[in-house]
Order: structure tokens, then sequence, then C-alpha cells
């Protein structure tokens, strides 16, 4: 079982995952996203589509992938020029970052994305049950600080969520270069007896053991600043058992 402390960060309460969540703010970067709104959904705008993403949007039966923090977007850009038979969703809340990523997108010659500025903790709204194949989760936000540990998306509600919105077997994949959140991470799929994921591979080293594996095949730009510093890569791909 989880410590007392874990257990209490890890059912501390955030108000995003619930169902009367609004979004608040006033940033200039969220109305100049209007300009690429054939590919980017901002806010609850992606909500609307729960269930119908492939049918409404993508318009096809393939298979849909989900990027929780696409940071630069260096992975999703590639991953959508090179699988266009893929349908890939990107979501990440930082304001110019997307604006940015945006413009980088526009360029591509698929339209085998689409590119949500929202919050991760939203994937239960956005998602039907069993809607997505794979989540990808990589390099996210480890929020050091004690205090700041309830911050942290990878605790109960988005594990449910995420098993929720993931196909039977689907797989969540998981790259960081912080031990101790890999750590928190590792502990909270290995002790909480009622998660719903298994551990198909988990290192705490990913060039060195897992050379040839998919999460060794490229390098996002944080990526490549840590193993610039001799900073080992951890990473983790879990099972859907639900």
């Amino acid at each position: 079982m989880l410590s007392d402390t874990m257990q209490k960060r890890s059912n501390a309460h955030d108000f995003s995952f619930q169902k009367e969540f609004e979004y608040s703010h006033n940033n200039p970067y969220h109305q100049r996203l209007e300009k690429y709104n054939d590919f980017v959904l901002r806010d609850s705008e992606s909500e609307k589509f729960k269930g119908q993403w492939k049918k409404e949007i993508f318009k096809n039966k393939n298979p849909l992938f989900l990027e929780i923090g696409t940071g630069y977007g260096q992975f999703m850009q590639t991953f959508c020029e090179l699988n266009p038979s893929i349908n890939f969703i990107g979501l990440d809340y930082r304001f110019k970052r997307s604006f940015e990523l945006a413009k980088r997108l526009s360029s591509l010659s698929h339209r085998n994305f689409r590119y949500l500025r929202a919050k991760g903790e939203r994937i239960e709204h956005i998602f039907e049950e069993s809607e997505l194949d794979q989540i990808f989760y990589f390099f996210p936000d480890p929020w050091p600080k004690s205090r700041h540990h309830k911050k942290r998306l990878f605790q109960d509600r988005f594990i449910e969520a995420a098993s929720c919105t993931l196909k039977k077997q689907g797989k969540l994949l998981i790259k960081t270069d912080h031990d101790e959140y890999f750590n928190w991470m590792v502990n909270y799929i290995e002790n909480h007896k009622d998660q719903p994921f298994s551990i198909e591979m988990k290192t705490f080293d990913l060039y060195k053991d897992y050379p040839k594996n998919f999460l060794a095949s490229f390098q996002t730009k944080f990526e490549k600043i840590f193993i610039q510093k001799n900073i080992k890569i951890k990473a983790m791909s879990l099972i859907n058992e639900k």
C-alpha cells in the first residue's frame, strides 16, 4: 500500500478534474490561436467531440493516440509525419508555446492530427471510454517541492481517467529525467492494489537497458538537454488491464 503521506497527496482535490470546471484566463495568445482553428481546439472546445473523434474529426477508423504535454512539439511533428495512418492529438496548456507549435504544425503535409490547448486533467471529459489506443506522457513538470506534489498529474484521478479512456491493452508510455517523480510513478503502479495498469517495461536508464525500444527511437528537445548533462532517462510502458 502507499504511505499515508503519498496517499494524502495522491487524493488531493483538483477541481480541474471535475465536470463543473470552467477555463478562465486572459492571455493574448489564446485569441491568436484562432488563426489555426482548422486544427486547434482551445479550452473546452474539444469536449463536445467526446466519443466522436474518429467519426466527426478524422473521418476514419484509424488508431487514436494522445500526447499529454507536447512541449516544443518535436515528437508530435515527427510522429505525425512518419505515421500518417494514425490519428494524433497533442495537448498542452502553455499559451505562447502552443501558438509557436501551432505555427509549425500548420506546415505539415498531413492533417492526421489535432492540437488542444487544454489541461491534461480533462481527458475523461474529452474522450469517451476506450476511445484512445495509446497515451504518451513525456517529461512532465515534476513539481519537485513537497508542497507542490498535489499538482502532479500522475495520481488517482488521472490514472482512473487514463484507464477509462484507453482501450483494454492500450498503452501509457512515460519518459522523464526526474528521479523522484519517476519513483513516485513506479511506487504508485507497484503498490496501489486497485490501479488498473501492469508494467510492460520499466527502466532507470533507457538508452543503456533498452536501446532498441520505441521510447529510445527519438529524443525531445528537453531530453537532449538532459542527456548532454549526463542525466539518465527513466521510462516506463504501462498496459491497461481494466
